[in-house]
């Protein structure tokens, strides 16, 4: 059964915990030079929204931890879009989605927004971390003692094994679930991993797969470690592979709120936002690598 991507929305105008204080906060905001040196002050009063588009795998570190720690530090509000990097790239680009800040799981993804041809809605982004590709499954399933104690290519293609991932044209990690079933099976001569890469069922969106894994709809599917570890799922490493994503952020053009679209991501790259980060499975680069299409 194929489901389709949904975009979820959430708005954190809540009050939180203090996260930092205004000599780090105006650091923080200084990061790259996005913002002149406001007062201490003034950087915790300012208000109004954010729109941040982002990949479905930081749905969890956004909402939970990211989103009430910059509201916390700066008074905006974050207004999130979440999706397959693939798929939000391809509605920024025809107009349904109109944002801020867009946060991509994959540089291709920034890549279709570059330049005169695709609108040239990104000029720039920013390499900020990685997450590690591996296998989360449900401990409640038949087959989960094979996964804990044997490779799992030779576990997932045993019959009546429920395996899921998302869809390659929309969601990079579905292009990297691709390659590992197909990287495999050219290495080890497995040819029904091939089959498997290609097959259309147990395709879900990038923000329902761990649901249907809790749910007990799949025996296991591909995740990055970042997701897998907010979601507290049972994992495997993906052996014989080396995959993960690469997470960048870019400002879009004619952003509709430029001043705390840059205050966003000068947070996102602090040390606070960087810590953030790394407590939900993702390894922060460092220093962040900056790249024009």
């Amino acid at each position: 059964m194929e489901h389709l991507a949904t975009n979820h929305r959430s708005s954190l105008p809540g009050h939180f915990p203090r996260v930092l204080g205004g000599s780090a906060l105006v650091a923080a905001l200084l990061v790259g030079g996005w913002l002149s040196a406001p007062s201490a002050h003034a950087a915790t009063t300012h208000s109004g929204p954010v729109d941040v588009l982002y990949a479905g795998s930081l749905l969890d570190v956004m909402q939970q931890k990211i989103d009430p720690a910059f509201h916390q530090a700066t008074g905006y509000n974050v207004v999130g879009v979440s999706n397959g990097s693939s798929a939000l790239a391809t509605e920024i680009k025809g107009g349904t989605e109109v944002g801020d800040v867009f946060l991509s799981a994959s540089p291709r993804a920034d890549v279709t927004l570059a330049g005169a041809k695709n609108g040239s809605w990104v000029s720039s982004y920013r390499e900020f971390a990685t997450s590690q590709l591996v296998l989360g499954y449900n401990p409640a399933s038949k087959f989960a003692a094979k996964l804990r104690h044997g490779p799992w290519f030779d576990v997932v293609d045993l019959p009546s094994f429920v395996l899921g991932r998302t869809d390659p044209a929309t969601d990079p990690k579905g292009v990297l679930a691709v390659d590992a079933l197909e990287g495999v099976a050219l290495s080890y001569g497995l040819p029904q991993l091939a089959s498997l890469a290609t097959s259309k069922t147990n395709v879900f969106s990038e923000t329902s797969l761990v649901g249907e894994l809790q749910a007990g709809q799949l025996d296991a599917g591909f995740f990055y470690k970042v997701e897998a570890s907010a979601a507290h799922l049972k994992t495997v490493p993906l052996v014989a592979t080396n995959l993960f994503a690469t997470y960048t952020v870019a400002r879009l053009k004619n952003a509709p709120h430029r001043t705390a679209a840059q205050a966003f991501i000068a947070f996102l790259l602090s040390p606070r936002g960087r810590a953030l980060l790394k407590a939900d499975g993702i390894t922060p680069i460092v220093p962040v690598t900056t790249v024009t299409p």
